[in-house]
């Protein structure tokens, strides 16, 4: 790995010097990676671990929205270039104080949701089933797996294989929400499948006509 930093020149001694934690990026420092798959990463760094050469970088969010940021582990092992654009020398601000029970509570959140998966590919579950769970699991929290029925608010089941007409449930307000939420679903699938189908025959046909 190549390393280019803006830095006034250093002596002998220093250059031959076992280097700490932290002396090539500091924290708040801006640098640019490029990986050896050639994909160029900058961004402001977050932490450095010189034992493990891994680097944290804290970048403009793949979102495009601006009050976000991706964060992104760089292994330096994997980096062919690096380059300081801003090196930060003075002591970095204080870390801000984590939420644990919010932390807690997404981890657990995140626990349910994976269990959730796993248990519906070991019921076998059909894919279109698998896909509707987590399309009502978006909006609807309390929604959960009854061998392969799907259970929403305790109100609604949803039977193989998956449709409108398959929501059974007390009529009421709950019953034609989960309907709609189904059809639509159904609707987006179907309108996803026309526009890869359309696609296919442009690319097919463009390749016949540059043939």
């Amino acid at each position: 790995m190549r390393l280019r930093k803006a830095r006034a020149p250093v002596s002998l001694a220093e250059k031959m010097a076992a280097p700490g934690p932290g002396e090539y990026f500091s924290v708040g420092s801006h640098v640019s990676c490029l990986t050896c798959l050639g994909q160029r990463l900058q961004g402001e760094v977050v932490a450095f671990d010189y034992p493990s050469k891994m680097l944290t970088l804290k970048c403009p969010s793949s979102s495009g929205k601006p009050n976000l940021s991706d964060v992104i582990l760089v292994n330096l092992a994997y980096v062919s270039d690096v380059d300081v654009i801003n090196d930060r020398t003075e002591t970095p601000p204080p870390l801000a104080s984590l939420n644990i029970s919010k932390l807690a509570n997404r981890a657990r959140t995140e626990k349910e949701d994976k269990l959730s998966q796993a248990y519906a590919i070991s019921a076998g579950v059909s894919v279109e089933g698998q896909q509707l769970f987590q399309t009502i699991h978006k909006t609807i929290k309390d929604c959960k797996w009854q061998e392969k029925n799907i259970i929403v608010m305790d109100d609604v089941v949803i039977s193989p294989p998956y449709q409108v007409e398959n929501c059974k449930g007390k009529e009421g307000s709950a019953l034609s929400h989960i309907r709609k939420i189904v059809e639509k679903h159904f609707r987006d699938v179907e309108s996803q499948k026309s526009m890869q189908r359309t696609q296919a025959q442009q690319t097919q046909k463009d390749s016949s006509l540059s043939s």
